[in-house]
């Protein structure tokens, strides 16, 4: 029909005007979400220069990777958070469970270093520090795993485990096996997995689990019809909880290749705790509170918070983060423990992305002449953090700082060793994504036993390890270094 072809005709003329108008649309509006919700000028740079030569794809990327939108299931979970904290501690001092609540702010008390971290930690969202605690160290996932097999075998009332990654392979139908048969012996069996991070987890592989009485339930499912397709804000933590009373936590996801047994990643190097103690409790708080969240399940009484005898010497304080809080307690701690650093400051991660505070934090102790080591990855399982890493090394090694590579195998631990006298060990990396958008946990161990035993873990890797030669860096080709450049623009998300 002719008036039909000349519509047509009139609407492909008007096309590219069309197309202008909403490039210039999407650009602008998204520049201002950008700048309305992004407060680190750093990141609202970078995600306003991809929106600028990337309009649509930068738009999307930003939607899915930089936008952080506290909706209703974030408000939902503070709402957790603070049920499964008022109530758990009292002000003051108390002795009787082994928690110690630290002193209010400004309150007069002659404090220690140690003490004042520990104050510290408690107002940055940390549970009250714990004392009489047992730590067992596993550096390698076979040894980790049949620690964690074997606990569940002895459980008497309730298994919980929350793991980031959850593989549908041969640990985990060995670790679902076992499940469902304490299920059906009537004990109490809990599975939290995130979303994102194990999208390949089918449901019927969890069918068992459930006609024998077990429970799972996924964290922030993605659901497009709810607005829930957000990438970021996934749940990272990593635990398992026995009774209440054995509790295992670090770096360790359920799957095949942290057993060592995927030839691409090789021996799978790792840290993994196992705790008895009142910091048990704390662990099974966090686990609560996210079950509550994701399954709608409240959890509470003897069964499951219940006072712990003591169990061994160390003292150690529990500390979770997330999206869900304004001030970033795993971050802040981290930061601290760069700034208060004297003497020595080893770090293990895979990744490095700091954000600028903690680059200058790193760089200032290295100026000060303090030990600063980076053990980081040689052959990296993710290639854009490498590379992103790669560009913030250059600052670090001017700095003085001595940067490690690991060559035997895949390096996983994520811990901290601040002088001889306390660390930190959990789920957190050196890296945004860690410190600014997942939900994290870790263990503040104030103890020199424990951070003797790492330290001579940390040494055994060096020996595994590549010592980067700052001037030799200095001269990588430039196509590298433009790369590099290319992935610290994602920075923000990594």
């Amino acid at each position: 029909m002719p008036w039909l072809l000349s519509i047509w005709e009139e609407f492909l003329d008007w096309l590219p005007v069309l197309l202008t108008l909403l490039d210039i649309a999407v650009v602008v509006g998204t520049i201002v979400w950008v700048l309305m919700t992004k407060i680190d000028s750093t990141s609202a740079v970078a995600w306003c220069l991809i929106i600028l030569f990337l309009p649509f794809l930068g738009a999307m990327l930003f939607f899915f990777f930089g936008y952080q939108h506290v909706d209703r299931p974030l408000r939902r979970k503070r709402q957790h958070k603070r049920k499964y904290h008022s109530g758990a501690v009292r002000r003051g001092w108390e002795t009787d469970s082994g928690h110690w609540v630290p002193s209010q702010p400004g309150a007069k008390r002659d404090e220690s270093p140690l003490d004042s971290m520990t104050n510290l930690a408690y107002r940055f969202g940390a549970h009250a520090l714990t004392t009489g605690n047992r730590i067992d160290f596993y550096d390698f996932g076979p040894p980790a795993f049949d620690a964690m097999l074997q606990a569940i075998e002895q459980a008497r009332h309730h298994v919980h485990l929350e793991f980031f990654i959850y593989q549908p392979d041969n640990l985990g139908r060995r670790f679902l096996d076992l499940l469902s048969a304490k299920a059906r012996q009537g004990v109490e069996v809990r599975l939290l997995y995130d979303a994102m991070g194990s999208h390949r987890l089918p449901a019927r592989m969890l069918r068992p689990l459930h006609d024998a009485g077990g429970k799972s339930s996924v964290f922030l499912p993605l659901n497009p019809f709810r607005r829930r397709l957000q990438i970021n804000m996934r749940n990272h933590r990593k635990l398992t909880i026995i009774d209440g009373q054995v509790g295992f936590v670090g770096g360790l996801n359920v799957g095949d290749e942290y057993m060592g047994q995927v030839p691409r990643f090789g021996p799978w190097r790792d840290t993994h705790l196992r705790l008895l103690g009142p910091a048990v409790t704390d662990l099974q708080r966090i686990f609560c509170e996210d079950w509550d969240f994701a399954a709608g399940e409240t959890l509470t009484g003897s069964p499951y918070l219940q006072a712990q005898q003591s169990a061994g010497p160390h003292a150690v304080q529990i500390i979770d983060s997330g999206p869900d809080r304004d001030l970033k307690g795993i971050r802040e701690i981290y930061f601290a423990a760069i700034t208060s650093a004297r003497k020595r400051l080893w770090i293990a991660s895979p990744y490095c992305v700091p954000d600028a505070g903690i680059l200058d934090a790193l760089r200032l102790a290295a100026y000060l002449g303090v030990d600063v080591r980076f053990l980081g990855q040689w052959q990296p399982d993710k290639w854009i953090p490498q590379y992103a890493a790669r560009y913030y090394w250059a600052y670090l090694l001017a700095a003085g700082v001595k940067i490690y590579q690991y060559t035997r195998g895949m390096m996983h631990s994520k811990f901290i060793l601040v002088d001889d006298d306390w660390c930190t060990v959990g789920t957190a990396n050196l890296d945004n994504r860690s410190l600014h958008l997942n939900f994290e946990v870790n263990c503040l161990i104030y103890s020199k036993d424990a951070v003797a035993e790492l330290e001579r873990a940390f040494l055994r890797d060096l020996d595994d390890s590549i010592l980067l030669d700052p001037r030799a860096y200095a001269d990588r080709p430039f196509p590298g270094k433009l790369l590099e450049n290319a992935c610290r623009l994602m920075s923000p998300v990594l």
